[in-house]
């Protein structure tokens, strides 16, 4: 069985994830993206699903740390015999999707254990694993099957019993080895050997000249400073695109069926993020994400999704996966979001308010930017007062939501005090019309709105937390 959620730390390298368990495990990894399907996948099943350990054989105490401001891992185990040091971190390196392990003697000897247990398409296919060589000659095991290939480096490779690889090794003090999994293309050479120190160098120098922009000078500054680097470790560095979360049907409850797969970009979600990366003085994020959106919903005002995949396509088939038993046997396991086809009318609204945020801050819309944000309103004012399924994705009967209506007006306001106090392009007469009446009926519904006007707006999260 996974170990319980907060005994998991994440990595990642702006294009995907993996949990780390406490006790060495890597229990969830998607290749090469937050949407892919997982290589190692024991977090919705067991270690024959999937997962790469490096731990003591012998019990431990176990501590851990992230370095300064980054997602490198420092994990300390203390046994009877000695104690030994695990370094985990994925490189922030171009067209890359490795991880690398480093395991060094601190004192004493410590028995280590070192399985690598690939199983691709979310567990289930077992691959084709072999011994070769790369370009420079170095040893090492390649697992394969169809698209996908993982290749395994270090300096003492374990060996195959039963379908999966495994090994036994001392660790004595000032002893170091360093261990990496890569992902490409199976039809693509194999690529060389990363300069592990010094993409660990670049990656911790960057990830913290990145936390050194924040403005917040106040208060619980570390505490914030590590929350935007969740909201950075979420956002896709190539596309723009921002996911809910790395991991798919964790559940809302032990034995319960609402688990969910939420590595996808909702719009509400993401412009969510942005505000909060505004906040705090992060205005480039939002012009890689206002990119991403003009991408992935061009078009039909029509066809606006609530949701979109990393690099904005629109097809996400909910299916589930009956060969995986779930987490803490929380069935079923899903992949894909059967409410990308949901109609949810305060997603816009979500949208507007940090698009104006990012106007308050100075980024200038372009052309196409604004038009496409009027194109939307205008389509907003012709259906606002239908019925959708709301903030929660009810899945039945669509019904009128007070939170929907609040947000509808929220895109109205934006839209029109852009086109009054900041001069930009179109007629705000329907709009405040569709506004009036919009504040008029959510009054009637128990919701006391201004007439006009507002300067920031509060939305309930997600029933769900954003990174489970």
């Amino acid at each position: 069985m996974a170990l319980p959620i907060e005994d998991y730390a994440v990595l990642g390298d702006l294009g995907t994830a993996a949990l780390v368990g406490r006790d060495g495990s890597v229990d969830w990894l998607c290749l090469p993206r937050y949407d892919s399907p997982a290589c190692f996948a024991a977090l919705l099943g067991t270690p024959a699903n999937g997962r790469w350990l490096l731990a003591p054989v012998a019990d431990a105490t176990t501590t851990r740390r992230y370095v300064g401001d980054t997602f490198v891992l420092e994990t300390t185990h203390r046994t009877a015999d000695g104690t030994i040091r695990v370094t985990d971190w994925m490189p922030l390196a171009d067209n890359r999707a490795d991880v690398v392990r480093r395991v060094e003697g601190v004192d004493g000897t410590v028995r280590v254990r070192h399985e690598w247990i690939v199983r691709l398409s979310y567990g289930k296919i077992r691959p084709w694993v072999s011994r070769r060589h790369d370009p420079d000659g170095r040893e090492l095991i390649s697992a394969i099957a169809g698209p996908d290939m993982l290749v395994l480096r270090g300096p003492r490779l374990p060996q195959a019993h039963d379908g999966i690889h495994v090994d036994e090794f001392d660790v004595s003090e000032g002893d170091e080895l360093t261990f990496s999994t890569t992902w490409f293309r199976s039809h693509h050479p194999i690529p060389p050997l990363l300069d592990r120190d010094r993409h660990l160098r670049d990656t911790v120098r960057v990830t913290e000249e990145w936390a050194d922009r924040c403005t917040h000078s106040g208060p619980y500054r570390d505490a914030l400073v590590r929350s935007l680097l969740v909201l950075r470790l979420l956002t896709h560095a190539g596309t723009g695109g921002i996911v809910a979360a790395p991991t798919t049907s964790l559940p809302e409850e032990f034995g319960g069926s609402r688990n969910w797969d939420y590595r996808f970009c909702w719009l509400r979600d993401a412009s969510l993020t942005l505000e909060a990366l505004l906040a705090a003085g992060y205005e480039q994020e939002t012009l890689l994400w206002r990119d991403w959106l003009l991408r992935a919903i061009a078009g039909d005002p029509k066809d606006l999704q609530i949701m979109y995949a990393v690099d904005g396509a629109r097809d996400l088939p909910e299916r589930e996966l009956e060969h995986l038993p779930g987490y803490a046997d929380s069935r079923p396991v899903r992949i894909g979001n059967g409410a990308v086809c949901q109609r949810q009318a305060d997603v816009l609204g979500e949208v507007m308010a940090a698009m104006a945020l990012a106007r308050q801050a100075g980024l200038a819309e372009t052309r196409d930017s604004w038009a496409l944000q009027r194109a939307l309103v205008g389509e907003l004012a012709e259906h606002w007062d239908e019925p959708d399924n709301g903030l929660w994705e009810i899945r039945g009967p669509q019904r009128h939501f007070t939170h929907s209506r609040v947000m509808v007006w929220v895109a109205f306001d934006r839209a029109i005090t852009a086109v009054e106090e900041q001069g930009l392009e179109g007629r705000s007469t329907a709009g405040e019309r569709s506004a009036t009446r919009c504040a008029t009926r959510s009054s009637s519904r128990g919701t006391t709105l201004s007439a006009r006007r507002s300067s920031s707006t509060t939305t309930p999260a997600r029933s769900t937390p954003p990174c489970c």
